[in-house]
């Protein structure tokens, strides 16, 4: 299923803050990056020369100049940096606010609904997502005192929201950098990356991040079943099936699923397929009834109940956010 990006890329700015970035022709530094004030207009300048997704890969800008309305999406294991404005993210029971020198980890495949709350054309939301690497995290939890890694055993919300360290933020900086610097970006980018997991892993959100696997025990069983919830969402969820293969009881493993993704495995699928079927119903994939069926629902009346408790509106007349999610997947 296609994940829906959480944000329109649209802003109307910013060519004249070059030189307040901190760069120079070429893209080279004057200065070292630190500070959230170094750090937004130097991503301002990026995502006016490159877009939302420049150059070396696996990071993401997105400025809004407005607030938005509810976007529903999936979040994809990533950590996500307000540098301005404000955001609020919903998952399962939990609702996350954070804004300018904050950052959301998301360690898990988790449906979400994100609203920006704060934005202006004269003051833009401004945030950058980084992409986490499942392998590289466990490669750094293995690198951890035992104590640490210790301490990360028991099950946590694979998501969560603190302040931007000053470690991380340097990093952020020399990664922006790179987009300017192709003949750097291929050796240097992986560095930057693994050093930003390192720290994150070092600070208040490493609980959080170290749910993402693969690794050995229970919460990697919950990682895989993450994993297979979202590939099979459309076919009947055996529960029992489930927590066999992640070496619990099913009552255990609904519990522990729970602790990481905040919402049952039954919700959890029921995001998805809405999510899915909203985006089938914008591209004009099949009528209402169609689209119920290829999602995984034997009810067309069930569906569509669900369907309006999430969206505020019948399927059939959903037609703008439909339109919507599926122009932004």
């Amino acid at each position: 299923m296609a994940a829906t990006p959480i944000l329109s890329e649209s802003c109307p700015i910013l060519s004249n803050r070059r030189e307040r970035c901190g760069v120079r022709a070429g893209g080279v530094y004057r200065r070292p990056m630190t500070a959230l004030a170094d750090l937004v207009p130097a991503t301002l300048n990026v995502w006016s020369r490159h877009g939302a997704h420049p150059p070396p890969g696996g990071v993401r800008l997105t400025c809004h100049s407005v607030p938005t309305g509810p976007i529903h999406t999936v979040l994809d294991p990533s950590l996500c940096v307000v540098l301005q404005g404000a955001k609020v993210s919903r998952a399962g029971s939990r609702v996350l606010r954070y804004g300018a020198g904050e950052c959301l980890i998301a360690a898990v495949d988790v449906p979400v609904r994100a609203d920006i709350v704060e934005a202006r054309p004269d003051a833009p939301y401004v945030a950058m997502s980084l992409a986490l690497d499942r392998v590289t995290v466990a490669e750094l939890i293995g690198a951890l005192p035992p104590d640490r890694r210790r301490s990360f055993a028991a099950p946590r919300p694979g998501f969560g929201v603190a302040a931007l360290g000053a470690d991380v933020a340097d990093a952020i900086g020399r990664l922006l950098a790179l987009a300017d610097r192709p003949g750097d970006a291929p050796v240097l980018a992986p560095l930057i990356r693994r050093e930003i997991a390192w720290h994150v892993l070092n600070g208040p959100l490493g609980a959080a991040l170290a749910q993402i696997g693969p690794g050995e025990g229970r919460m990697a069983g919950i990682g895989a079943a993450v994993a297979r919830i979202r590939a099979e969402f459309d076919r009947p969820l055996r529960i029992d099936a489930l927590a066999a293969e992640a070496g619990t009881s099913a009552a255990t493993f609904h519990r522990h699923f729970k602790a990481v993704t905040a919402m049952t495995p039954i919700q959890f699928q029921k995001q998805l397929r809405l999510q899915e079927a909203r985006r089938l119903l914008g591209t004009g994939a099949g009528d209402v009834a169609r689209v119920a069926f290829a999602v995984g629902y034997e009810s067309v009346s069930q569906f569509s109940r669900e369907y309006r408790r999430l969206y505020g509106t019948p399927p059939g007349r959903d037609a703008r956010g439909a339109a919507l999610a599926a122009g932004a997947g």
